[in-house]
């Protein structure tokens, strides 16, 4: 179920994580920095907007200058950056929390497992109670509703899956650490599987395909597209081997997820916060966070055009951004800034999450609107340089950022985004609010019961295995073994029986017609059955520059 309209009223427990109130006028300093005053003007807004927390000047906490974020920019995407326990999860909470309320889906891929907290009340205590005290923040102990996930059922939430075919040679190379020349290879594997019409459903379908074209049949049918090294194939297939060693294969398969699951809202207009758990498959960085780029490539994919709203169809916050970008290849690097490029006019923001700036590709840091600088580190020249670096792209202010930014508390940030007109908000020393849900992983129990209550959990929870390109290669194989006859020659009276049989099992025994044969083949029923179909295959290839849609 999806809406466009935020919810009409919240509970009372709801309403000040929203837009944080100013405490009353006399708690407040005498005179006010010049500056305050302009981070006031600077991030009033007519429309909805998350409320980050009041600004800071000098350590004092100015609760009339309350830092916003509209959530009409939210679509020009963001970066929150800052030091290992600095805050930023905290800070992805306090948004993820607030967007709920405005009926807004968020995706978080939560790496160390606390983000699950957003299902539970936060806990209070007297140090939460004298924060948002001195922040003006009514903070009342709230759940948000949620949904669990995990990748191929490695762990305890609803399990996501994609198929080999519409993961794509691209995103795969990256997962399998393969060079330019290998990865076209794996390009042209593809286009020839496709060709076909064989579907590469999970990893075994694609060794199945690499095999054959090692034969000397299928050698025969690539020639024509420029053939397939021995040696290049073999590193794939080694590749493939100990990815499978290490339990990867069990992300591939079906039943596929459909992202337009995560677009969903509560019947009273909330928006659902998916949380991805992704501790059980810590040690395979790259896998993780390659997966999060085929959520987004299939979101461009499947999403329509909506240009510029009122408010995003969901925000995505990719966290540990940096292993994603490790180790890309140029043509990678590219494809990724295509999709940051053009997602927004589908309604999708995009947060990155990670620890400096550099760690994101110029080219990609450029389409970032929102910047929420959490604490740096300065210990090594690099740091040092790295800091310098991320003061020189922030614009103007009466701040001494270089000190500012080493000297920063935990749950503090500088800030700037982008206001309603699309201009830069001025520099803002800021206090994040604390999230109203529990700041810390929620109990095993909850998590369990939200899964279990999910209507997506019969959907996704069993794995199936149909007819693919496995099953196709393997029915040749039997066909041509020496223990079935040549098809001119007669059954033996001895052994008439299985070749009949086998063939009453493959075909009806009316003679089907030219079009009966069409629907009824394995690559047509796959193809109308399964949300990877040829041609949404192709077209999300081309985000990626490896096929064109034809």
């Amino acid at each position: 179920m999806t809406t466009d309209s935020a919810p009409e009223s919240a509970s009372a427990a709801e309403e000040p994580a929203a837009q944080p109130e100013a405490v009353a006028a006399q708690d407040a300093p005498a005179q006010e920095p010049e500056w305050i005053a302009t981070i006031a003007g600077g991030y009033q807004t007519d429309g909805a907007a998350l409320g980050l927390g009041p600004a800071l000047f000098d350590g004092t906490v100015y609760p009339e200058a309350i830092v916003r974020i509209p959530l009409s920019t939210l679509n020009r995407h963001g970066l929150v950056t800052g030091a290992t326990g600095t805050g930023k999860t905290k800070t992805l909470q306090v948004m993820a929390e607030q967007l709920c309320l405005h009926g807004v889906p968020t995706f978080i891929a939560d790496v160390k497992g606390d983000v699950s907290g957003v299902a539970s009340p936060g806990e209070s205590n007297d140090k939460i109670l004298a924060r948002t005290a001195a922040l003006g923040q009514q903070w009342t102990p709230t759940a948000y509703p949620a949904e669990f996930f995990c990748l191929g059922g490695q762990g305890k939430g609803i399990p996501i899956r994609a198929t080999v075919s519409d993961f794509g040679p691209t995103l795969l190379s990256k997962v399998l650490g393969l060079n330019a020349t290998q990865e076209s290879s794996l390009g042209l594997i593809f286009h020839f599987a496709d060709s076909k019409g064989w579907l590469l459903l999970d990893i075994k379908d694609l060794t199945a395909v690499i095999q054959y074209l090692l034969s000397d049949e299928g050698k025969a049918e690539l020639k024509g597209l420029g053939g397939l090294s021995s040696a290049t194939a073999g590193v794939i297939l080694r590749n493939l081997i100990a990815f499978t060693d290490q339990g990867a294969d069990v992300f591939f398969g079906e039943p596929q997820f459909e992202t337009a699951d995560l677009l969903r809202v509560t019947p009273d207009g909330h928006g659902l916060i998916n949380v991805l758990e992704l501790p059980a498959v810590g040690d395979k960085p790259a896998l993780f966070s390659t997966f999060l780029m085929w959520l987004l490539a299939d979101l461009f994919q499947e999403l329509p055009e909506v240009g510029d709203l009122d408010k995003p169809k969901l925000v995505f916050f990719f966290d540990e951004a940096h292993l994603l970008f490790n180790g890309a290849s140029k043509a990678f690097l590219a494809s990724i800034e295509q999709t940051v490029k053009l997602i927004r006019s589908k309604g999708v923001g995009i947060f990155f999450v990670t620890q400096v700036p550099k760690d994101v590709p110029a080219n990609v840091l450029a389409q970032l609107g929102s910047r929420v600088q959490h604490a740096m580190r300065a210990f090594t020249p690099d740091d040092a340089k790295a800091l310098k670096a991320t003061v020189s792209t922030f614009p103007h202010s009466d701040y001494d950022l270089t000190k500012l930014l080493t000297e920063l508390g935990t749950g503090e940030a500088v800030v700037t985004v982008l206001s309603e007109k699309g201009a830069p908000t001025p520099v803002a020393w800021t206090r994040i609010i604390a999230p109203q849900s529990l700041m810390a992983p929620s109990p095993d129990s909850t998590i369990d019961a939200v899964v279990a209550a999910s209507q997506l959990a019969p959907k996704y929870r069993d794995t199936v295995d149909r007819e693919s390109a496995y099953e196709i290669l393997s029915g040749r194989a039997a066909a041509g073994s020496p223990a079935a006859p040549a098809p001119d020659q007669p059954a033996t009276p001895a052994q008439p029986a299985p070749p009949r049989q086998s063939a009453a099992k493959k075909e009806p025994r009316p003679q089907p017609s030219a079009l009966e044969e069409v629907l009824n083949s394995a690559p047509m029923k796959s193809a109308m059955r399964s949300a990877g179909t040829v041609i949404g295959r192709e077209l999300s290839r081309t985000i990626f520059g490896t096929l064109l849609r034809k």
